[in-house]
């Protein structure tokens, strides 16, 4: 059944309009009409929150996971999640900052930005994590 559905859809992972001008996904999934279910957003999540710590690791080193404190990393994976790679790397100041350890500069190279001026709420919460947070 399903190699049957396959062969008749096709697959496309990036969204489309399909002949009845519906915007759709993978095999024929009509997001306009079906949209996803919460278990398949909460996979989406996770996917990509572990994309986002592959490339925090990529640029951090390998050693990412255990030089930073808990909250410093959920800062980072949330602006890596809300930039993409190729925006948060624009970052050079903060990211050279959490490199050296410097948090407060971090916190300040994080608001001096477009970001922060975009989500001011947002950015000040995460600058606030990146300031203070527990430990290292």
């Amino acid at each position: 059944m399903k190699s049957y559905i396959r062969a008749n859809e096709g697959l496309r992972l990036k969204p489309y309009k399909c002949s009845a001008n519906r915007l759709t996904i993978g095999y024929g999934r009509n997001l306009d009409d079906i949209g996803i279910t919460k278990d398949e957003a909460e996979m989406m999540l996770t996917n990509d929150t572990d994309r986002c710590l592959s490339a925090l690791s990529a640029i951090f080193g390998d050693n990412f996971l255990y030089k930073l404190s808990h909250q410093r990393k959920v800062v980072l994976v949330d602006m890596m999640y809300n930039l993409g790679k190729t925006r948060f790397l624009t970052f050079k100041k903060m990211i050279q900052a959490v490199k050296d350890k410097d948090f407060n500069e971090a916190s300040v190279q994080l608001l001096d930005s477009k970001y922060a001026r975009q989500l001011p709420e947002r950015s000040e919460r995460n600058a606030g994590m990146m300031r203070i947070s527990g430990r290292k």
